[in-house]
């Protein structure tokens, strides 16, 4: 198979390891950038061009696209489609899942189980926002935030109400969510591949870090999945569309929680802490689902 990589850096350690996987099962495989993508949008014969040359010919697409990227990133993987290119995940998807609230409301819509949210636009009602999420501590958090970054814990009722209003003065849109505090500043990354979890991970915050993010410090080992746990990572996973995602969980006293499905997850702390060969589990599922012409994005909304 003729596979293409749409990644900004291909020396991460992401797109090495897809790389390594497609040569080894035998593929060519081929890393571009998306951002030097160019386009003709037309109705008999779509192309991408790419640094002077009109490219295609491929069976399938694994789209690594960066949340800064995602506008761009999403036309270039919709060319592909158009083009009737399987892509792994499709650009709805990612555009859905990259949608914090858009993402929330689909999921709270199916039954999966959430952290209570809140969302508002005016900072005149924050008393009573902050109280029908049921009062600090609470974590308040950028739409656009990555990483961790743009998340923060706010330990009392003024407190929270002065980071809403500060984040609202700079017109930034912001979410705001009870805190969890049975979890101990540690989530679990599933990782899910078509309708399975093929991998998951405990990750835990350093010590008075509530973020348990691996790129702040967060240590990562192994994790044993309840069915239920287990079941709400692929049910997400389904809602946003996506084949390949990272479904991230709080265990929480009444049940596993969802706080973010991530449509280009990480490889390396993953392989890492588990052993397992994900980026390989990966080329298998484009072995079994790529065919030409098959972009129907799965969920709603």
């Amino acid at each position: 198979m003729n596979i293409g990589i749409l990644s900004r850096q291909p020396e991460l350690y992401s797109t090495r390891r897809l790389v390594e996987a497609a040569k080894e099962r035998g593929h060519s495989v081929r890393v571009i950038d998306p951002l030097l993508c160019y386009m003709t949008i037309a109705s008999q014969r779509p192309t991408i061009h790419y640094k002077g040359e009109e490219i295609g010919g491929f069976d399938a697409i694994i789209p690594r696209i960066g949340a800064s990227i995602t506008f761009y990133g999403t036309a270039v993987v919709r060319q592909f489609e158009m083009m009737n290119t399987f892509c792994v995940n499709e650009s709805v998807a990612i555009s859905r899942s990259r949608d914090k609230l858009r993402s929330l409301q689909l999921l709270a819509r199916k039954g999966i189980g959430l952290p209570v949210t809140g969302f508002a636009h005016s900072t005149k009602f924050t008393k009573d926002l902050v109280s029908q999420v049921g009062g600090a501590p609470l974590v308040v958090k950028l739409l656009e935030g990555t990483q961790g970054i743009g998340v923060v814990l706010t330990e009392t009722q003024k407190a929270a109400e002065s980071v809403i209003e500060a984040f609202r003065g700079l017109k930034e849109n912001i979410l705001v969510q009870e805190y969890i505090k049975e979890a101990q500043g540690a989530d679990i990354r599933c990782f899910v591949v078509g309708d399975r979890v093929i991998a998951a991970m405990k990750r835990q915050g350093v010590e008075g870090e509530f973020r348990s993010n691996i790129h702040r410090g967060g240590e990562a080992t192994v994790a044993r999945l309840t069915p239920e746990e287990r079941s709400t990572a692929v049910r997400s996973a389904n809602i946003m569309g996506l084949n390949v995602a990272g479904v991230d969980i709080l265990r929480s006293n009444h049940g596993p929680v969802v706080m973010e499905v991530n449509s280009s997850p990480g490889i390396e702390g993953i392989e890492k802490a588990t052993g397992k060969d994900v980026a390989d589990r990966i080329i298998q599922f484009i072995e079994k689902n790529a065919k030409p012409g098959k972009t129907r994005t799965r969920g709603n909304g």
